[in-house]
């Protein structure tokens, strides 16, 4: 196979490989067990760096890694204490960091959330990173309403737990973000950090910082449909009420390979609640 054959889809795959973190060397072996020739595999690896260094602003070099929350149950064990409440450590994976955890909420904080929640909830905004505003994106189908840090009780309750659980501060989290999914609603893969190198995340930095971690909570169980993605490390999490999923990603890059998504609800409705970790305190 040569050079000049070199597909628009081969291309992306070099790009993907190097960005999370694998050496140009490493990537020759495979593409020779492809029917690469040695040459026309390292001229393949070089025209597509070059063809993506006037595209990519990493191109030249890797942001720094920052300090990430570092959840209780990290060091194995299956059941941990958060404000006094046993929580379940379900899954856990190294890289990406992805934590599956177990009853971290209870029936009835889920049921107040919900109920807070549905008479208040209109079409979701994402946030425009060439203006830093919130808008209607297409690709986020679903409906979501958000409450201050300490809106209400089970929201103070809830968010002191989450700070207990991943030793990280409430006031660098966002406050909670309720999120209704209906029949086919879905958010494709996406990532949470803000790009640093688009004109309008200055002033999404400037209060708290960058994103560093997610916690996205089930607040029911949806009849069939709504797991949350992670393409990159092809692994899921089935939206269980009460459980919820974490994920870290310790600088804004697609090497920390935590694109997700939130699969299309299928049947019933699907209802979440998240909450988004910033490097230091956020108003």
């Amino acid at each position: 196979m040569i050079a000049d054959k070199v597909t628009a889809e081969m291309g992306r795959w070099i790009l993907q490989q190097l960005r999370s973190g694998q050496t140009p060397e490493a990537l020759v072996q495979p593409m020779l067990g492809s029917g690469w020739e040695k040459h026309a595999a390292i001229a393949a690896i070089e025209q597509a760096l070059r063809g993506n260094i006037a595209h990519d602003p990493y191109a030249n070099g890797l942001p720094d890694p920052v300090a990430v929350p570092a959840p209780a149950g990290a060091d194995g064990r299956a059941i941990v204490e958060a404000a006094g409440r046993p929580v379940q450590v379900l899954a856990s994976m190294r890289d990406p960091r992805i934590i599956v955890f177990g009853s971290l909420l209870s029936d009835d904080e889920c049921d107040q959330l919900v109920a807070l929640a549905r008479d208040r909830v209109a079409r979701s905004a994402t946030v425009n990173q060439q203006t830093g505003l919130d808008e209607v994106h297409a690709g986020r189908t679903s409906e979501g309403t958000c409450f201050d840090r300490g809106a209400h009780g089970v929201c103070d309750r809830i968010e002191a737990r989450i700070a207990a659980l991943l030793d990280w501060p409430v006031d660098r989290g966002e406050g909670l973000q309720v999120l209704r999914y209906g029949p086919g609603a879905q958010y494709k893969p996406h990532h949470d950090y803000f790009d640093p190198h688009k004109p309008g995340t200055a002033s999404v930095l400037a209060r708290g910082g960058q994103r560093v971690a997610s916690l996205v909570m089930y607040l029911n169980t949806p009849t069939h449909g709504g797991a949350t993605t992670f393409p990159d490390a092809n692994f899921e999490v089935a939206p269980i009420k009460g459980n919820a999923v974490f994920f870290s990603y310790d600088r804004p890059h697609p090497m920390t390979r935590t694109l997700h998504g939130g699969a299309p609800v299928i049947e019933g409705e699907k209802w979440v609640a998240t909450k988004w970790l910033r490097e230091r305190g956020h108003e």
